[in-house]
């Protein structure tokens, strides 16, 4: 066995995470949902999701034949929904070309969407036993430390070295030792403070040894966020309905029911219900505005506004997306941007403007 695997496996008997859901199975199709729904999103926020999901999609031909807006309205508020259609997409080609079966080899895994070299290697280690390396921020920043690798870890270079450190410290019965390290660098090698005194690769560990563990994986400067504006409309058809629409596939929402929005610029509220008034063909009374509000994404910052109005007419013109008129209720069974489903919380506690 590799000299750093002993006393991780050790460390990880004790302290390991072994009550996660997906902890509790070798069943492929548990473990790759898993595994997408962790990619950047924290373990805490993933657990309910991971349940409500496989209660209704509990394999791989549910989750291929169910209507998209299904998939999509549980998956709201986990963010990253490029993750879920992909999903989908997935399941689709597991049930039509692999017989319902994930694929066993890693040229196969990463053909699915969605899947790269370490979320297949996780599945495969775990589902079938395979000596599999994974690579996942966790691990990264363990080797980088224990290694004291001090290049750039986004440069391909290094990326090529961290791997094949990874292959050479995985054991051939690679499943406890991926779940071991990935643990090990949620709880002690943490990206901020890390535990070194608690850490089982302390004595071996080059940048404890140095002096930077608190320096390393090196950090790049952050560029600025770009920021973008928009109005979000509100509109009340004076039955209790709202109105939505469904989101192009392609946008970072795709696929999603959004209230009307459209870029918001220096014009007052009122001059940009109009404008949107002529646009849709809704003859709208402006009710109240919103203060500004902001939504954090990876690559920018969302400011928004929103415009509730009173609708006056009910004839739309032909519209660019699909839209509905639903209530509350119906709207919160649907895949809604987080932002969206703060925006309808506020409005039905009467607190938008």
């Amino acid at each position: 066995m590799p000299p750093l695997a002993a006393p991780l496996l050790r460390w990880y008997a004790g302290r390991g995470r072994h009550d996660l859901p997906w902890r509790q199975t070798r069943d492929p199709y548990r473990l790759w949902l898993a595994e997408i729904m962790l990619q950047q999103t924290r373990v805490e926020s993933v657990k309910p999701y991971y349940a409500r999901f496989l209660a209704r999609f509990p394999n791989w031909q549910a989750l291929a034949s169910a209507p998209q807006d299904e998939v999509l309205a549980l998956w709201s508020g986990l963010g990253y929904y490029a993750r879920a259609r992909n999903a989908q997409v997935t399941a689709r080609i597991v049930v039509e070309q692999h017989q319902g079966r994930f694929p066993d080899t890693m040229a196969a895994a990463t053909a699915l969407p969605g899947i790269g070299r370490s979320t297949a290697a996780a599945v495969l280690a775990s589902a079938y036993g395979q000596g599999q390396a994974i690579l996942d921020a966790n691990a990264r920043r363990i080797l980088i430390r224990y290694h004291a690798i001090a290049a750039d870890p986004q440069q391909q270079r290094t990326l090529q070295t961290l791997w094949s450190l990874a292959e050479s410290h995985t054991p051939a019965a690679a499943h406890d030792y991926n779940q071991a390290i990935q643990d090990l660098g949620a709880l002690c090698c943490t990206p901020r403070r890390p535990l070194c005194g608690q850490c089982p690769l302390q004595n071996g560990c080059q940048a404890r040894r140095q002096g930077s563990s608190d320096t390393l994986p090196r950090r790049r400067e952050k560029a600025q966020k770009p920021e973008r504006q928009v109005w979000f409309a509100l509109i009340d058809d004076g039955t209790g309905r709202i109105l939505l629409e469904k989101q192009p596939q392609e946008g970072i929402w795709g696929g999603l029911w959004s209230l009307p929005q459209w870029p918001r610029g220096d014009e007052t509220a009122a001059v940009a219900l109009q404008t949107f008034s002529r646009t849709s063909g809704l003859s709208l009374r402006h009710r109240a505005t919103g203060p500004e509000q902001r939504h954090a994404f990876t690559h920018f910052t969302l400011h928004f506004q929103c415009i509730e109005a009173a609708l006056q007419s009910t004839e739309l013109r032909a519209p660019a997306q699909e839209q509905r008129w639903c209530t509350i209720a119906q709207a919160a069974e649907r895949g809604l941007p987080a932002p969206v489903r703060r925006l309808l919380a506020l409005f039905s506690s009467k607190r938008i403007g």
